[in-house]
């Protein structure tokens, strides 16, 4: 197994497509740091600190607003590169995926040499640094990876698992977040090595049966996983950063607006819907709520998941009067099905009839999204919009959806 990690990779695309911030401490956002470069890891800067912190740490620290773009195109590349070495690719996020090299060593050689080979094609054709973690199983290929960075290559040996493990931290295991080192610190356990001597009851008994069964398990390298090829996802979601600003109505319905609009055609590209929507509001401080709802039938109608989504952020403003202003807001829509014909065109909580499926209006809906979408697919996604969300006043849209909104908005003439 191998586990292929792009390094810092936000920060990285961003050096990346403007050479003068090579060498520089660089993070990606504003209000709080998406993501930050070594160089600015080197201070201490990291991902989810506020960006009023993050310029404490290191006052040389420069803000770039992030091409999501560019980070989808060029994640994608990397994939393509992958999949020549082996078709056992498991994709599980933009930027890491899992590969099986069993079956390529009598073309390309070893594991290790593989590895190597990836490393190189990466820097030489996409231009990106990416660390390789070359091992038996996934669980201990990821944690070679992360032991790895920044920009290289570690291979653990057979018959030397428990070795490389016992010394490393618990943190480094996937799944064991804070609370959970919180917790096993507490206990006396810090390392891998402490983790595997733990009697299992008593994991169970300070994580919880299924965590603790885990935990105990890849502490003594047991991970029977495969590649997943064909691995559906769950849900489908976007977020927007907003640096920091107030939680006005108008704010909400236009950033959300863009955001159901990514979600939604993701969605319907998929021939996917879903009935769970759900809502993520982060305030100043860093502390996030969500909300959601779960839907009779499902849908992967914009405008419909548009309006529920903002109802539901509103409803969590409305719940938090003291928190005025906001960093971040996220949609998502799980428990996906096979799409529909015609989809639940309701907002939330309307009993309109003339809206449901079937209807004139409903109808029209779902006609009006599948012509967005035809165009999109032929000409660009910037070729048209809902008029609700591009002639929204440009001031209060995010600024990595700001450059389609001044498009269409009206100070370029009509389209």
């Amino acid at each position: 197994m191998l586990h292929a990690d792009l390094d810092a990779f936000y920060a990285s695309v961003e050096q990346l497509l403007d050479p003068s911030l090579r060498g520089r401490p660089i993070a990606v956002g504003g209000g709080v740091v998406l993501a930050a470069s070594y160089e600015a890891r080197a201070f201490g800067v990291r991902g989810g600190m506020p960006g009023r912190q993050a310029r404490a740490l290191c006052p040389a620290l420069q803000f770039v607003g992030g091409n999501f773009r560019e980070y989808q195109r060029l994640g994608d590349q990397v994939i393509e590169v992958l999949r020549d070495f082996t078709p056992l690719v498991e994709r599980i996020s933009i930027d890491e995926a899992f590969l099986d090299v069993a079956g390529s060593t009598h073309l390309f050689g070893p594991p290790p040499a593989i590895a190597q080979a990836i490393r190189q094609r990466v820097r030489d054709e996409i231009g990106l640094p990416i660390s390789v973690g070359v091992a038996g199983t996934k669980h201990l290929a990821k944690i070679a990876s992360q032991v790895a960075k920044p920009d290289g290559l570690v291979v653990v040996p057979v018959g030397g698992e428990q070795q490389f493990l016992h010394p490393l931290p618990v943190e480094l295991i996937w799944g064991v977040g804070p609370a959970a080192a919180a917790r096993l610190a507490s206990a006396g356990v810090r390392t891998i090595g402490d983790l595997a001597a733990t009697p299992n009851p008593y994991l169970r008994h300070l994580l919880g049966t299924a965590v603790g069964d885990k935990l105990s398990a890849l502490a003594s390298n047991i991970d029977p996983r495969t590649i997943e090829r064909d691995h559906t996802a769950s849900s489908v979601g976007a977020q927007a950063a907003l640096g920091l600003r107030d939680a006005t109505p108008e704010l909400v319905h236009t950033t959300l607006g863009y955001l159901a609009d990514r979600v939604a055609g993701r969605l319907r590209a998929g021939g996917c819907a879903g009935r769970t929507i759900t809502v993520r509001v982060r305030f100043a401080q860093l502390r996030s709520v969500t909300r959601s709802v779960t839907l009779p039938a499902a849908i992967c109608a914009t405008i419909a998941l548009t309006d529920i989504a903002t109802e539901l952020a509103l409803t969590a403003l409305r719940d938090h009067p003291d928190e005025p202003r906001i960093s971040l807001l996220a949609v998502s829509v799980s428990q996906l099905v096979a799409q529909h014909v015609l989809q639940l065109e309701l907002p939330l909580g309307l009993p309109d009839d003339e809206l449901r499926p079937g209807t004139k209006a409903g109808a029209a809906r779902s006609d009006a999204d599948r012509s967005v979408d035809a165009i999109r697919t032929r000409f660009g996604r910037g070729a048209i919009g809902y008029a609700a969300i591009v002639f929204s006043d440009v001031r209060r849209v995010p600024e990595q959806f700001r450059e389609l909104a001044e498009r269409k908005s009206g100070r370029h003439g009509s389209d």
